[in-house]
């Protein structure tokens, strides 16, 4: 699931006439660079949210075959929008979201959950980044992680927007518009939110100051 449906609002004046999704960075539209993650991960389902400006998110999916699940007449938030969509998916046991306002570098975030994803013990597994190592960030994180790689509200991490997650948190939320938080908190509550380090570049590309950063970064050498 591809978040696509936000109004943008840190990103004014470029999202008055673009959605935030179809704004260029390094030539390529936000959108592009997170779809490029789902195909080189091989993930076989991939589907794009839509509300703001909808109809220049549905010519961009319909060019690369992506679906659409078009929010109308409000938009959903993250939570709602994903329950809202999984009829479109097939209603599958887990699922992917992934956020489309960051760039990322080194290692594919989504193959890194993947390869950590244990579901007799997780209800949900987010991609993490340092806060030191972030760029185009200037909060102090949303969680801590133990050695275990248990998460916990707090500083220190920050939320990159790639998780893996149990359609099942999904099941005990309110229809309409819900924010994902509410199924991590489920998740911690019982002990099941989890954690992995993205050990690449990230940057937030949320505000048009993150632009030109994320650029710098995607120019610099990488391994993976």
């Amino acid at each position: 699931m591809l978040f696509a449906a936000g109004f943008g609002t840190r990103m004014r004046p470029l999202t008055d006439r673009t959605p935030k999704p179809l704004i260029e960075v390094a030539g390529r539209p936000l959108l592009d660079h997170a779809l490029a993650l789902a195909d080189d991960a091989k993930i076989p389902q991939k589907l794009v949210n839509a509300h703001y400006l909808p109809e220049q998110i549905e010519t961009y999916a319909a060019a690369r075959g992506l679906r659409v699940s078009k929010e109308s007449p409000v938009i959903l938030d993250t939570g709602g929008g994903l329950k809202h969509a999984l009829p479109e998916l097939g209603h599958p046991r887990t699922v992917y979201t992934l956020n489309t306002d960051a760039v990322w570098t080194g290692p594919n975030p989504l193959e890194t959950l993947a390869a950590a994803w244990e579901p007799d013990r997780m209800d949900a597994l987010l991609a993490v980044i340092a806060v030191n190592t972030a760029r185009g960030y200037n909060k102090i994180g949303d969680f801590t992680m133990d050695a275990d790689g248990r998460l916990f509200r707090g500083p220190g991490m920050v939320y990159s927007g790639a998780q893996i997650m149990a359609t099942k948190l999904l099941q005990d939320m309110p229809d309409g518009a819900f924010s994902l938080n509410l199924c991590w908190e489920a998740a911690a509550e019982s002990g099941r939110l989890f954690g992995v380090l993205h050990t690449g570049g990230w940057c937030d590309v949320g505000h048009p100051g993150g632009i030109a950063m994320a650029e710098a970064m995607l120019a610099e050498p990488t391994t993976r």
